[in-house]
């Protein structure tokens, strides 16, 4: 439902210059002197601090204010205010799946009156305008995106810049022969509070993608393919092998371990291991944030594994949506589309943005990770994002427990089938 092919995809990223145009605000600004927006997302720490200062043009310009609230448990959050009724003006919304979810039991507001949708689609990468939609209403709007399946490296170890692996089997046989002092080859975090098991599924959807293909890939997640069916079972036993296997501490440290934490034992002295898995906007946590991108770490795209499937990508983003209607809400979403608005997060790091109009980068490695979706030859959009809400909160908690080693690769699988069933026809 929610694959789109590009071609090309142009994601660009701009730096924000100057000033911040606003004249994207809807009705007349002066009325919203004083006003509120309760805005919920999953952003804390430097993320929330982005996403204030991303706001803050339109809180000085209109005298509106944002009153925001972080919360990883964003599913819980926003399913039990759909039930209750008791919902913020905007939030981040968990994923396409989830939106679809919303908009069918009418909570959610559409937006085709809110943007100028000639503009806001002309402006938009087409995946991601699409990705908004529910019955051929737009719904949510990206205000950041990520390239997922990016291996980092500490160039200090071994710099892959000139032979990246092109394979999965020349990147093992390429991470075996460079992994010098480093105690094992992957570095390995699933900890993310109530989301733990989010980076296990990642790792998953990386492997089905490139195993079985694009249309495995969006039938798995639309519940048309069973979880114990082969193509999906495989990509369960590489990572438990290739992965969990292999990664520092083992599958007990990688559950303790939080995923922004995860690389911090590549700038270890020894290391602790070589290569991190993880989406573009890694590079503003931990130890990344005190080395230089290009410098210190790179990365280099997810390899193929069936040549049939080169040059698939899977891509993420922050899919905003608005459930009350009101004047400030409807002003604040307008500007949030705005390649001035989602500069400001850009310019800070770890971000790209949707709007087509961007012209420039922070740095080479956002350069690089906006390059591949331009170049991507078919892109998906995160298969859990996609997934029913029970269907998704399943799959992070199985990824804990294959991870950890407390159930094997069947007993998940079949739990998963369990789950299936349900999530679909509720």
């Amino acid at each position: 439902m929610w694959l789109r092919r590009l071609a090309p995809l142009a994601v660009v990223v701009v730096v924000a210059a100057g000033c911040v145009s606003t004249n994207s605000s809807s009705g007349d600004d002066s009325d919203l002197h004083g006003k509120t927006v309760n805005v919920i997302g999953t952003w804390g720490g430097d993320e929330q601090t982005a996403f204030l200062k991303m706001v803050e043009p339109w809180e000085k310009q209109t005298g509106a204010k944002v009153k925001y609230t972080g919360t990883r448990d964003i599913n819980t959050v926003l399913t039990t205010g759909v039930a209750s009724g008791v919902l913020p003006d905007l939030a981040g919304l968990p994923g396409p799946g989830q939106l679809a979810e919303y908009a069918k039991a009418g909570k959610l507001k559409p937006l085709d009156n809110v943007l100028d949708i000639k503009t806001y689609q002309s402006e938009t990468a087409p995946a991601l305008a699409q990705l908004g939609k529910s019955d051929g209403k737009v719904y949510g709007v990206f205000i950041k995106a990520a390239v997922k399946g990016l291996i980092w490296y500490n160039t200090k170890v071994h710099d892959y810049g000139a032979n990246p692996p092109k394979t999965w089997t020349d990147l093992m046989s390429q991470a075996s022969a460079n992994q010098g002092a480093a105690k094992d080859v992957w570095c390995l975090g699933v900890e993310s509070g109530a989301s733990s098991g989010w980076p296990g599924t990642d790792w998953i959807e990386d492997l089905v993608l490139r195993t079985a293909g694009p249309q495995v890939y969006t039938n798995w997640y639309e519940g048309k393919v069973k979880w114990t069916d082969p193509a999906i079972k495989k990509a369960f036993q590489m990572y438990v092998t290739d992965v969990v296997g292999k990664s520092y501490g083992g599958g007990k440290n990688a559950v303790a371990t939080n995923f922004g934490n995860a690389g911090d034992p590549m700038f270890a002295n020894p290391p602790g291991c070589e290569l991190l898995h993880q989406a573009s906007f890694i590079t503003t946590f931990s130890q990344f944030k005190s080395h230089t991108a290009g410098t210190d770490y790179n990365f280099f795209p997810f390899p193929d594994i069936d040549p049939q499937y080169a040059g698939a990508v899977e891509g993420a983003g922050d899919l905003f949506g608005m459930f009350h209607d009101t004047p400030a809400a409807k002003s604040l979403m307008k500007y949030l589309v705005t390649a001035d608005a989602q500069d400001i997060w850009v310019k800070i790091g770890g971000a790209l943005s949707a709007n087509e109009d961007a012209i420039d980068y922070p740095d080479e490695v956002s350069k690089q990770s906006a390059a591949i979706l331009a170049h991507a030859k078919s892109f998906v959009f995160d298969a859990s994002d996609s997934m029913p809400t029970a269907m998704n909160d399943a799959f992070w908690s199985a990824m804990v427990a294959l991870t950890n080693g407390s159930k094997t690769v069947d007993q998940v699988l079949s739990d998963l089938d369990r789950a299936q069933k349900d999530a679909y026809t509720s």
